[in-house]
Order: structure tokens, then sequence, then C-alpha cells
């Protein structure tokens, strides 16, 4: 797997989000981005792949069962990486939310994506708050409304972070299409931890 520099050093986040950039999608949603956020993420990577318990998902599709086409894996409440905490302690402190709820998903090549959709668990609240930190080779990451438009991507991975707040799940659809050529990808999702949850 190809890495941008630095990503082999020992991984670090930047505690005082020093470089992050709010963009505004309309009057009640928006994204904070900010590149490489996580330094020596490709240590970060290669220790998460290796450590956690990772499931490939099945899901119906009309008259049939598909497999969901990248591998998941659950944080357990104790944590399995000590900066997976140090993250959901700065997310949560700067957000003024609880983002105890970690899960990771593996992008292994360009097949592995996640069609249009916004998360089951909050789409009906008013607003929310989900924080997405990407490791790994870059990939496009999408949104569009979710009553139809334009949409808007961005490239995300050695170390980006990307938070989708205010209505972003009930107003925005977000997306990681296929593509033709890609190396694994790494996602570490960060979400108030609510019971009902599945992975």
């Amino acid at each position: 797997m190809q890495t941008s520099l630095f990503g082999h050093d020992a991984p670090e986040i930047d505690l005082a989000f020093h470089r992050v950039e709010r963009i505004q999608l309309d009057r009640e949603s928006w994204i904070d981005r900010q590149p490489g956020w996580v330094s020596g993420h490709a240590r970060l990577f290669e220790t998460l792949r290796e450590a956690m318990r990772w499931h490939a998902q099945e899901r119906p599709m009309y008259d049939r069962v598909v497999a969901v086409p990248r591998l998941l894996s659950v944080v357990p409440r104790d944590g399995a990486h000590p900066l997976l905490d140090a993250m959901s302690r700065a997310l949560s402190r700067r957000y003024g939310e609880p983002l105890s709820s970690i899960m990771l998903a593996l992008y292994r090549d360009g097949r592995d994506s996640v069609a249009w959709h916004a998360d089951k668990e909050l789409r009906d609240q008013p607003t929310s708050t989900v924080a997405v930190v990407s490791l790994g080779s870059p990939r496009k990451f999408m949104v569009r409304p979710a009553e139809g438009g334009a949409s808007r991507s961005w490239s995300v991975g050695w170390g980006d972070l990307m938070v989708m707040g205010g209505a972003c799940q009930r107003l925005w659809h977000h997306a990681v299409p296929k593509q033709r050529h890609a190396e694994p990808r790494m996602a570490l999702m960060f979400r108030i931890h609510r019971p009902s949850v599945r992975a």
C-alpha cells in the first residue's frame, strides 16, 4: 500500500484541530474537514487491520441476500487501541457529544463500497454528529441532498477527518462509490452510543 509522507511515524492526533475547515452544506447541515488529522496513519492502519476482529455481513436486497461490500468491526467498550480512545475523547470535547461508539469499516479494494444512505439510528434526529477518520489510501467520499440534487465529493484517506453535523443525517445522504483501482482504506466511525445500534 502506498502511503503519504510521514505515514509510518508513530500515530498521533491533532488535539487542537488546527486546520479544521467547516463546509456549510445548507442552513442546517455542515461538514468539518481536516486533512491529515492523524499523523502516522499507516502504522495505525496496519495495527488495527491485524488486531481487530473483522466480520463479513449480508443484507436482504429485493428477493435475495447479498454480501455487504466491506468488512466491519465494532470496537469493544474497553477500547482496542489507546489512540482510538484519545480520538473519542477529543471529538467528544470538541463537538459536545459523547462520541463513544466506535465502528470500523475496511474497504479492501475498489470493489468495496457503501451506497447512498443516512445513518438509520440518526436520520430521524433533528441534529446529530458522526465523525469519520480515514486511514489508508484515499477514496472518494460523496454527499448529496436526500431529496435529490447535485452531489459534492472529497478525496479522503491518509489520516483525514470528516465530521458530519447539524441536520446532515436528516437532510443529506453520503456514499463511498466503487472505483476501478483502489488500495485498502479503513474508516473509523465515531457516534453517540445507542443500545439499539447494530453493526
